[in-house]
């Protein structure tokens, strides 16, 4: 796996707005295994949704996997970030 660090996340998050799609993917790889932020699967399913959504195959198993993991309310938040991202995006 690609190391990543605090500043590629920043330019992910900033590609991201501009819509890459592989930022959305690399924002989730980086909030599921804490390469360069805390590990955080609310912010991790929220960016893999995203992702899915734009047709990221990859980012549904990612988004399986870290679900098992989370709590029915943790969940519910990270699609309640993503509904909200695509809102003000």
């Amino acid at each position: 796996m690609a190391v990543i660090d605090f500043d590629a996340v920043t330019q992910f998050e900033h590609e991201a707005r501009n819509g890459r799609v592989d930022a959305l993917y690399n924002l989730g790889l980086a909030y599921s295994t804490g390469h360069a932020v805390c590990v955080d699967y609310v912010a991790a399913h929220k960016w893999f949704n995203l992702a899915a959504l734009k047709g990221v195959f990859e980012a549904r198993s990612w988004r399986a996997q870290i679900s098992e993991e989370m709590s029915a309310d943790q969940i519910a938040e990270a699609q309640r970030q993503a509904r909200e991202w695509l809102r003000t995006s």
